[in-house]
């Protein structure tokens, strides 16, 4: 039995005696226990080819989060920065009736709360929220996000941007997790809020991986948030085209101004 196989210093030497200790075993077929927080792929090619052949071997997978923090740690991910909008919830956000603000304009605002607020009781297909910059839609989506937490949920929220940063640090040669396991964290996760969707430097590269990620649970029909402050024309093709699919998504305009720009409450006549 190797308990916590892959996080033995990796040098050479290191890899060396556990391949030949492993291709003994292996070669002889003399039963062996091992455990990992490593993905397959993320193992040495000779290890990963022994450990893949499924006439001898058998890989049991374990996705609960750590038992020693299991209610704290199954909404604490790397990825998600959902601890950081924990103050924002469906009872803190405000509807702006008192500013004198146009009636369409808060008719949208109550229309999107209300939609989030349904959708957060019961999360199925997709909600996209659109709007400028300070209009309440992360608010929204985090309202959301800390709704399904509060029921045992697993959630993620990032931000389009972090999200990119996550995948591109895996190239790096001090990463310790692979791209695979970071993009099929995103791609797999039971509930994903993708905030702030357009802010992100639009490379070929980022919208390509925008694509693959979204297309992934458009096609699964997970649960999905969007917020973004783009309009449907400017969104890539590929993406607007899953947007517009009513079988599965409804969008929400929300056209009030910034919650920064200065507006005060109206004052009432004596």
């Amino acid at each position: 039995m190797l308990d916590d196989f892959g996080t033995q210093s990796a040098t050479e030497w290191a890899r060396e005696k556990l391949f030949q200790i492993l291709n003994y075993r292996y070669i002889n077929r003399l039963p062996t226990v091992l455990t990992t927080n490593l993905a397959l792929d993320e193992l040495e090619g000779r290890i990963r080819s022994r450990l893949s052949d499924s006439d001898l071997v058998r890989s049991v997978r374990i996705h609960s989060p750590d038992y020693r923090h299991a209610a704290e740690d199954i909404n604490h991910h790397e990825l998600s920065s959902l601890a950081l909008h924990a103050k924002q919830t469906f009872g803190t956000f405000s509807l702006r009736e008192d500013e004198g603000l146009p009636a369409e304009d808060l008719r949208s605002l109550k229309k999107a709360f209300e939609a989030a607020r349904k959708f957060a009781e019961d999360p199925d297909g997709w909600i996209v929220l659109m709007g400028g910059h300070g209009t309440g839609k992360t608010h929204l989506a985090a309202a959301i996000a800390n709704y399904r937490a509060s029921q045992g949920y697993e959630v993620m929220l990032v931000p389009a941007p972090d999200l990119l940063d996550h995948l591109r640090a895996t190239f790096s040669p001090n990463s310790t997790s692979s791209y695979d396991r970071r993009f099929d964290e995103m791609r797999q996760a039971r509930l994903l809020v993708l905030d702030d969707l357009g802010t992100q430097a639009s490379t070929a590269w980022a919208v390509e991986k925008l694509y693959q990620l979204l297309n992934h649970r458009y096609n699964a029909a997970l649960p999905t948030v969007i917020t973004t402050n783009l309009s449907l024309d400017d969104l890539d093709a590929r993406l607007r085209s899953r947007i517009i699919d009513t079988r599965l998504c409804t969008v929400y305009g929300i056209t009030v101004p910034s919650y920064l720009a200065g507006h005060r409450p109206r004052k009432r006549k004596k």
